[in-house]
């Protein structure tokens, strides 16, 4: 792919993401999407299809039921997406879980539990010395 298409790629996604987020914070209206938002789409290299990744906060039932709210609303979002973007083809839109908020927490707690055991002093690697 060319860099003037990846370019291109890339602010549609940005610009996607945006929209989604806004319609998900402001047009839809399923209890199951309370808290849930919008992280990242990521086009395919035809823009025939979007993946979206979404973060919520909870348990695996919560996340679950925050999966079947996007999906329910997909039909609705993508057709939004369409209008408010005026795009030609309008990328099918698959919804996943995006992970990275909750392994960023994950390791965290894993650093402050070594600090606190001692395991780890406040000051390890970050000495200013190039490694």
């Amino acid at each position: 792919m060319s860099n003037q298409k990846s370019n291109r790629n890339a602010r549609l996604e940005g610009e996607m993401r945006a929209v989604l987020a806004e319609l998900l914070h402001h047009e839809v209206n399923d209890p199951r999407l309370s808290g849930a938002t919008v992280s990242v789409v990521r086009l395919s290299a035809d823009r025939s299809h979007a993946r979206v990744y979404f973060s919520v906060i909870g348990d695996d039932e919560r996340v679950r039921q925050a999966a079947d709210g996007f999906s329910a609303a997909s039909p609705f979002m993508r057709r939004e997406l369409g209008r408010i973007m005026r795009l030609r083809t309008v990328p099918s839109l698959e919804f996943q879980r995006d992970a990275s908020y909750e392994y960023g927490d994950h390791m965290e707690r894993v650093f402050k539990k070594l600090h606190d055991d001692g395991i780890l002093t406040p000051n390890d690697g970050d000495d200013g010395e190039p490694r």
